[in-house]
């Protein structure tokens, strides 16, 4: 019980840490000339999100964890903050297109276009594994991937229409 209410915490944490950081670096590329493109959809990722991990508190704050797929989730953490730290105040939640910016092609994105949607759409599945929830895993992963249809949808939109779109 007590590793699953420090896992949670520990998302949550990391959760509400990305929000702050997120919302001071979208005022910081905003402030330099930004636009925001893609608005409409995030408020339907936000609750997406705040629901799996309320879902998440309510349903396996006392469940065992499964060691093999916290190891998996360690190992998408280790790619998370490859990604952040690789963007830099270049990260946000949201779809940013600065003016004069090039894109990022460093890190992660070496190798994957878009390597923080590879993170989400594992932790949205392989955080509720590690509380052997097969069936949360299966619901929120598919809601997500219509929720990611649409999100990449317009980044890619951005990216195409401009060379200048910040990657989250």
């Amino acid at each position: 019980m007590i590793w699953s209410i420090l896992l949670l915490t520990a998302v949550t944490l990391e959760r509400l840490g990305e929000l702050v950081l997120a919302r001071r670096n979208t005022r910081a590329l905003l402030a330099k000339g930004g636009r925001e493109v893609g608005a409409a959809h995030y408020s339907t990722i936000v609750s997406l999100h705040a629901a799996w991990l309320i879902g998440l508190w309510l349903f396996a704050w006392n469940a065992p964890l499964e060691t093999g797929w916290v190891v998996v989730f360690a190992g998408l953490q280790v790619l998370r903050f490859w990604t952040l730290s690789t963007l830099g105040r270049r990260w946000t939640t949201r779809i940013i297109v600065v003016p004069g910016e090039t894109l990022v092609t460093a890190g992660p994105y070496r190798f994957l276009r878009h390597p923080n949607y590879v993170v989400v759409i594992g932790e949205i599945a392989v955080l509720p594994l590690c509380f052997d929830m097969p069936i949360y895993a299966l619901v929120f992963t598919l809601v997500n991937a219509l929720v990611l249809t649409i999100r990449i949808r317009a980044e890619n939109a951005a990216l195409s229409g401009s060379s200048h779109a910040q990657q989250p």
